[in-house]
């Protein structure tokens, strides 16, 4: 079999289980895998495994095989450097490889966006945040910078204007993994191209980006709403005549409609949407929110039932 015949993994999330299964499906020998230790979860708060360890499981790697370090340092670092496997695979495994390893082996990253675009730890959700209409799964090597390393293949994605993150996280998740196994049998004879252009960081979301800004436009909005939802989700915090509560706010859709009204006002119903006033006069429409503790719900019926 041409290319590489048996790779370290390093991932943690949903988003690097695809790659992990797809790997074992091309009959790539997985050697070790490494992965964020379990940490509390739910609201039993028990600890659980990453989706990662778990899928890495069920896919009968030894326990033994799969390691859970705080960080690449000391022996977990000398361990790993000694071991006799060149190739390693990063899909979003939380932590920054460091030099002495990036440099000792040829270590790859699926990354979904088109870099040198949204480099760091958001790149879907800033994608979709800066309303772009096209973007890219890129199979890159890491070197000691953050997602600066040269590409080996680029695969574009058209982006529809309603997509939201969780759609795109499968979609891309999926599409890296493909890819991914592509570049891995074309090794060693693929050569990556050095990133151009301008590069746009991606840092991880914070709770104040959550909160929206019926200043702004209501296309700005809809941006913000579709790049956080279904998770962590966009957060408003309801006008007192509507009982004052923060809900999240999970799906929207910009209208052609203009308003005079004061951002944030909340001018009626259209069918389950709640039409509110954005700034420069335009109009957004929010199809769907989520009161604490309960589901989500059409926006109509929860406006009826505050």
């Amino acid at each position: 079999m041409a290319g590489v015949q048996s790779v370290i993994f390093m991932g943690s999330p949903a988003f690097a289980v695809p790659s992990l299964l797809a790997l074992h499906q091309a009959g790539i020998a997985i050697e070790r895998v490494y992965t964020q230790p379990p940490r509390p979860a739910g609201r039993g708060q028990q600890l659980t495994p990453t989706a990662v360890h778990q899928a890495a499981l069920a896919l009968k790697v030894p326990e033994s095989q799969i390691l859970t370090p705080l960080k690449l340092r000391g022996e977990v670092l000398d361990d790993l450097l000694a071991h006799p496997c060149h190739t390693v695979v990063v899909v979003a495994y939380g932590l920054l490889l460091p030099k002495t390893l990036v440099e000792a082996k040829q270590c790859l990253n699926v990354h979904p966006s088109a870099l040198p675009r949204w480099r760091g730890a958001a790149p879907l959700q800033y994608t979709l945040l800066a309303g772009d209409v096209t973007t890219e799964i890129c199979i890159m090597q890491l070197d000691e910078g953050m997602d600066t390393g040269p590409v080996f293949s680029r695969t574009p994605l058209d982006l529809p204007p309603d997509m939201s993150y969780g759609p795109l996280h499968d979609l891309t998740s999926a599409l890296g993994a493909e890819a991914l196994v592509k570049v891995l049998r074309q090794l060693p004879g693929l050569q990556p191209t050095p990133q151009t252009g301008e590069a746009a960081l991606a840092p991880k979301i914070t709770a104040a980006d959550r909160v929206l800004d019926f200043t702004r436009p209501a296309s700005v909005l809809h941006n913000q709403i579709r790049a956080l939802a279904p998770a962590p989700a966009a957060t408003w915090a309801l006008p007192a005549e509507m009982g004052g509560e923060t809900v999240k706010v999970l799906k929207s859709e910009v209208t052609t409609s203009t308003s005079t009204a004061a951002p944030g006002t909340v001018m009626g119903l259209q069918g389950p949407a709640l039409q509110v006033a954005c700034g420069g006069g335009t109009v957004l429409n929010v199809l769907a929110l989520q009161r604490p503790g309960r589901e989500k719900a059409p926006a109509a019926e929860v406006w009826r039932g505050l």
